[in-house]
C-alpha cells in the first residue's frame, strides 16, 4: 500500500478503497498490506476462500436464498458461497437440504426453523469440511430433489462448467443426475475462467446467480442455451 501510494502519488486510503473495489471484482487478492495478483491455474484452500470476495459471495446468497420458498428441496454442494447461501437459507422454513458439507449442516441445523438436512456420507476431505468419493455418490443416488444449488470453481461460455477438483467435480454431476434443476453461484471472479475437470455443459444449468452484469456476448451466450442469469444487486 505504501509502495503503491508513494508511485501514484496518492493517499493511503485511496489505494485502499481501490484495492478493496478490485478485490470485490475478482481481479486481486488482499493481503495485510497489500495485494497480489489471483491465481489462474488452481484455487485456494477453502479457509483462504472463505476470505475472498466476501461481500459478492454474501449478496449473491442473500439473493439465491429468495429464489426458493416453504417445500423445497435441494441438494447443495460444498463450497464457500453455498456456506453463505445456507446461512441465509437457514432463515426460511420447511426447506429440505440434501448435502456433502458438514459445514452447511451446521449452520442449517442450528438455526430455530423446521427444515431437515441430509448429510451424505463417505471419505473425509483433508479439510473436514466435506464428504466426497464412490460411497457419497452411492448415497446421493437415492434422493431425488427438485433443485441442485452448486457453489462454482470456474464457468465460461464455451465450457460450461468445471472444477479444480475431481472429487469434488463427481459429486457434483451425481447432484445434477438426481435434480430436475441446476442453479449455480458465480461470483464474477469465477467467470470466463476453464478449470480442469469437466462438471456439465451450459445448456444443463437453468439458472447462474451472480454480483454482476455480464457483457453482451456472455449474455447472448446464456440465452441461447436458455439460462436465466439473476444479478444480485446491492
Amino acid at each position: 500500500v505504501d509502495d503503491l501510494a508513494e508511485r501514484m502519488a496518492s493517499s493511503r486510503e485511496t489505494i485502499r478503497r481501490d484495492l478493496n473495489h478490485l478485490s470485490i471484482q475478482g481481479h486481486l487478492r488482499k493481503f495485510h498490506g497489500g495485494a497480489e495478483l489471483p491465481h489462474v491455474d488452481g484455487e485456494s484452500s477453502y479457509h483462504i476462500r472463505m476470505t475472498e470476495n466476501v461481500r459478492a459471495k454474501r449478496r449473491i446468497a442473500t439473493r439465491a436464498a429468495r429464489l426458493f420458498d416453504r417445500g423445497a428441496t435441494l441438494f447443495v454442494d460444498t463450497g464457500t458461497t453455498t456456506v453463505f447461501f445456507a446461512e441465509e437459507l437457514a432463515k426460511a422454513d420447511d426447506i429440505s437440504v440434501i448435502t456433502n458439507s458438514s459445514v452447511i449442516a451446521s449452520s442449517l441445523v442450528m438455526a430455530e426453523s423446521t427444515n431437515r438436512v441430509y448429510v451424505i456420507g463417505g471419505q473425509q476431505s483433508g479439510d473436514g469440511t466435506c464428504t466426497f468419493g464412490a460411497l457419497a455418490v452411492e448415497q446421493i443416488s437415492v434422493f431425488h430433489a427438485a433443485d441442485v444449488v452448486l457453489a462454482v470453481g470456474a464457468l465460461d461460455i464455451s465450457t460450461g462448467l468445471t472444477s479444480y477438483s475431481v472429487d469434488e467435480a463427481e459429486i457434483a454431476r451425481a447432484m445434477i443426475r438426481q435434480a430436475k434443476t441446476v442453479t449455480v453461484l458465480a461470483d464474477s471472479s469465477k467467470l470466463e475462467r476453464t478449470a480442469l475437470f469437466e462438471v456439465c455443459p451450459l445448456n444443463r444449468l437453468d439458472r447462474v446467480v451472480t454480483e454482476n452484469k455480464l457483457d453482451d456476448k456472455s449474455v447472448a451466450a446464456f440465452k441461447q442455451a436458455n439460462v436465466e442469469v439473476v444479478v444480485a444487486s446491492e
